[in-house]
């Protein structure tokens, strides 16, 4: 496939160090086969790496597609599977990592390095263990990435790339990559809020201060909507494991939720929950939408999961196989609360005092795009962000996990690990 102009503008600049912040949906995994391909073939004997927050995000972006192409140019002398690596006829390697195993990238050198949605990696993972990679082997490095919000990594880097030499720096929007047509865009336009929009598909830098739910508006969004016990269907989101237990309960008529009512029980645990919500809605179908983590985690004697308890009390269960980024369950939730076209399809009736609380009271930590946890109000934020993530989600591209934060632990002779 041919290269766009603005791709083209990023694969031929001769910076060693290289950021391309764009939107979604630009063509960025093109742009990194691309260049991939030729720094292996430039010359023999290259280690080439493209590196993604997490393994399995490398495998699942780019995996196959980069497979496919090398083959069809028939450079390919040897494909490892396991080990995500392929071997060209040059001498040269090209190998998948993910910056979620910290100690499988370091012990090389290497000519040439690809951060693949590296806002979402962890700083250090450049800073510590890549950059010195490339020192010895004189390597030149590509990031690609969509925004995060002001003073974020990805704005660090991308401020950075601007004002140092040997750097540069690349900002497209989605409709500058020739990827998606006019129409999806404005599609996409209609289901997102107006800062969503102009971050994901504008390569907008957002800046984080004030409230999270932006979009919040209490003479619009708080109306009588309460059904009664024998609603045929409800829809709850659940936060497991936490004090107190919370969950957003809510009828959904045609695009539109309305929230009519909540759970939240102290020194409570998943069992009680249920029995609870069976209690107040004994003639409903009742699907739950709990935090992914609750298919590992144990909160009863008998050692069952979380998610293991929901179903054996007869509810159906929607949950995605690892969480998606706070960011994205955010953006969902905003979305709803607000479209670009001002159209709001999120609705909380008056009694829901906490999730009104949640969505109207939390904030960013100053100066960060960090959510300031109480240890109350963010459990029933969850609570509606993972039912409205998983039914109207923003991000569509993959579905991958969240890589986890980096903590070393241990002193400096032991192995680095994240926890």
């Amino acid at each position: 496939m041919a290269l766009s102009d603005a791709q083209k503008d990023i694969c031929e600049s001769d910076a060693r160090f290289r950021v391309a912040v764009t939107g979604r949906r630009f063509g960025k995994t093109h742009v990194a086969m691309r260049e991939l391909s030729r720094f292996a073939s430039l010359h023999n004997n290259q280690l080439v790496w493209y590196v993604a927050p997490s393994y399995r995000m490398a495998k699942g972006i780019v995996w196959d597609q980069l497979k496919g192409r090398l083959k069809d140019l028939r450079w390919v002398e040897q494909t490892n599977e396991a080990e995500l690596t392929m071997r060209l006829k040059n001498g040269s390697k090209i190998c998948l990592k993910g910056a979620d195993s910290p100690d499988s990238l370091r012990g090389v050198g290497l000519n040439f390095l690809v951060m693949d949605e590296f806002q979402d990696t962890d700083p250090r993972a450049w800073t510590e263990i890549l950059r010195p990679t490339l020192s010895d082997k004189n390597g030149h490095a590509l990031f690609l990435g969509t925004p995060r919000g002001v003073g974020s990594f990805s704005h660090e880097m991308f401020t950075m790339a601007k004002e140092t030499e040997d750097w540069n720096s690349f900002t497209y929007r989605t409709i500058d990559g020739g990827q998606v047509p006019d129409k999806e865009i404005e599609a996409a336009k209609r289901d997102m809020d107006q800062r969503t929009f102009e971050q994901e598909y504008l390569a907008s830098f957002t800046t984080y201060s004030g409230v999270v739910y932006y979009n919040f508006d209490r003479s619009e969004t708080v109306r009588a909507c309460s059904g009664q016990p024998d609603i045929r269907e409800i829809h709850c989101g659940i936060d497991f494991n936490v004090d107190p237990m919370s969950v957003s309960i809510s009828v959904i008529e045609g695009n539109t939720i309305n929230f009519i009512d909540e759970i939240c029980m102290r020194g409570s645990n998943t069992d009680e929950v249920c029995d609870e919500i069976k209690r107040r809605y004994p003639n409903s179908r009742i699907v739950m939408y709990p935090d992914p983590a609750g298919r590992q985690r144990k909160s009863s004697a008998g050692g069952r999961t979380d998610i293991s308890i929901l179903q054996n009390a007869g509810f159906q269960v929607q949950v995605r196989n690892a969480h998606t980024p706070i960011r994205d369950r955010v953006n969902s939730v905003n979305a709803k609360l607000k479209n670009t076209h001002n159209t709001r399809t999120l609705f909380v009736d008056p009694k829901c005092k906490q999730i009104i609380s949640s969505l109207e009271k939390m904030v960013y930590k100053p100066g960060t795009s960090v959510i300031e946890k109480d240890g109350e109000l963010d459990h029933m934020a969850d609570a509606v962000g993972y039912l409205v993530d998983f039914l109207y989600p923003l991000k569509t591209d993959f579905d991958a996990s969240t890589p986890q934060r980096w903590a070393f632990t241990g002193n400096n002779n032991q192995s680095r690990r994240w926890t």
